[in-house]
Formats: structure tokens, C-alpha cells, sequence
């Protein structure tokens, strides 16, 4: 514990600088924290410590490298810096550009030739993936112009089936409204009926009047009206004797006499009704 304080507060005041180390909670959890920042940051800069170097010792390479070039340029052809023309120099300095944009390692023809190859590969690749892009895009403009005529549909028939709600909400309203006066009213008729029938009960009404005896009283009426046809069937043959003074006339007074109880029962029916 006491060996991480002492490596953490040397490692804040080496961070920080001329800036005091602030003050902190020491507890075991904020000190192993810190260490570990302090362990990190230390391989971090440890590892740049090492690329600087590789970097420095890169540099002279290089260097060393040009001054050969330039000894042999000069001693082999006589050829500098100095000597190039202008045109020469700025060829020398778009060479060397490209090169450096390609990233080969020198400007010799076996450099520039893999490169610009893979430069090329890069480009049909790239115009091959653009036409793809294209189709695709084509496809989902397409795609996107038939989702919109679909949205629009749905907007249509959304609008439609928000009226056809509406009115037939309307509908259902009016006819709840209906049915409640319905159903008001008919119990009305029910409670008016059950006092109608209260006040008939307590008059001792005779039932021989009501409705239901009514609708029997005329089907009774209808029966004797047809049993009164084969009756009058039978009187027929006897219309065309000739009368006799004794048998005929008894019979034309029992015939008259059914006649006449029937008559009198049917207008006694009818006339109740």
C-alpha cells in the first residue's frame, strides 16, 4: 500500500509539474486507481519514447541516404540541386510529390508501375461499387415512390374509414336515442296496461267482453256459418216439391226455425262483438 502512494504521488508530480498535487481520498480503491493510471500512463510514454527514436534513427537513415544519392549524382553525372533548371526542378519536385502521395519507397519505375496498378485496381473498384451504389439506388427510388403512393392509399382509406366511423357512430347514437324513447314508451304502455287491467279487476269487469273472448266469440260466429251451409243444402230439394198441406209445412217450419235460432245467434254474436 505505502509503495503505491509513494509511486502514485511521484507520478502526479510528474504529470503536473509545478502544479501541486491535489488532495485526495486515501483509501484502497482511489489508490489502485491511481496506480493503475500511473502504470499506464508510464508504458504510454515508455512506448512513445521508443517511436520517437525509431523515428529520429529513420531520419538519419534517410538523411545519410539523400547525401549518398547526391554524392553520386554530382561525382557520377555532375548533376545537383543547384545545376537542375527551373522546368527540371519543379519535374524533380512532382516526381517526388507523387511519390510521396503513391507511398513508394523511391521513384524508379518498379516503384511507380506496382503502384499505379493498385492505383487502378482501387479505381475500378471504386466505379464498380458506384454503379452498384447506382442500381441500388435507383431500386430504392423505385421502392420509395410505390411506398409513397401505398401511404397515400392508407391516408385515403384512413380519411374514408375515419368519415364511415363518424356516421355510423352518428347512426348508432340516433338509434341508442330511439331505443331508449322505445323503450320508454313500452314500458309506459306496460304500466298503463297493468292500471287498465287494475281498474277492469277492481270493477268486476265481465270477462266474457275481453279481447281474447272476442277473438273466440268470432271464430264460434265463423263455425256456425259454415255448419249453416250444408243446412241450406238440404233445404234445396225440398224448395222444388210441390208443397203438401201437412208434411211440407212441418218441415218448412222446423227448417225456419233452425234458420231463425241461427240468425239470432249469429246477430246476437256479431252485435256483442
Amino acid at each position: 500500500m505505502c509503495e503505491k502512494i509513494k509511486k502514485v504521488n511521484s507520478w502526479l508530480s510528474t504529470v503536473l509539474g509545478d502544479h501541486p498535487v491535489p488532495q485526495f481520498e486515501v483509501n484502497t480503491r482511489t489508490v489502485d486507481l491511481l496506480y493503475q493510471l500511473a502504470q499506464a500512463s508510464e508504458a504510454r510514454c515508455s512506448d512513445t519514447v521508443l517511436l520517437v527514436e525509431d523515428l529520429k534513427q529513420k531520419t538519419s537513415e534517410y538523411r545519410a541516404e539523400g547525401s549518398h544519392l547526391q554524392d553520386v549524382l554530382l561525382q557520377g553525372v555532375g548533376l545537383s540541386s543547384a545545376s537542375l533548371s527551373k522546368p527540371a526542378g519543379d519535374y524533380v519536385s512532382a516526381l517526388v510529390d507523387n511519390a510521396m502521395v503513391l507511398g513508394v519507397r523511391d521513384t524508379s519505375l518498379g516503384s511507380f508501375v506496382p503502384a499505379l496498378n493498385n492505383l487502378t485496381s482501387d479505381i475500378l473498384e471504386a466505379e464498380k461499387s458506384n454503379r452498384r451504389l447506382e442500381r441500388e439506388l435507383r431500386a430504392l427510388r423505385k421502392r420509395l415512390g410505390a411506398t409513397l403512393v401505398l401511404r397515400g392509399n392508407l391516408q385515403e382509406d384512413v380519411k374514408k374509414t375515419v368519415h364511415t366511423q363518424a356516421v355510423e357512430s352518428a347512426k348508432a347514437e340516433e338509434r341508442l336515442l330511439n331505443m331508449d324513447f322505445v323503450t320508454a314508451k313500452a314500458k309506459e304502455l306496460s304500466n298503463r296496461r297493468e292500471r287498465a287491467e287494475a281498474q277492469l279487476v277492481s270493477r268486476n269487469m265481465d270477462k266474457s267482453i275481453t279481447h281474447q273472448a272476442l277473438v273466440q266469440l268470432s271464430e264460434e260466429v265463423m263455425t256456425l256459418k259454415q255448419e249453416i251451409i250444408p243446412l241450406k243444402k238440404k233445404l234445396e230439394p225440398y224448395m222444388d216439391l210441390s208443397p203438401s198441406p201437412s208434411l211440407a209445412q212441418v218441415k218448412i217450419e222446423e227448417a225456419k226455425r233452425e234458420l231463425a235460432a241461427l240468425d239470432s245467434q249469429i246477430e246476437m254474436s256479431v252485435d256483442f262483438k
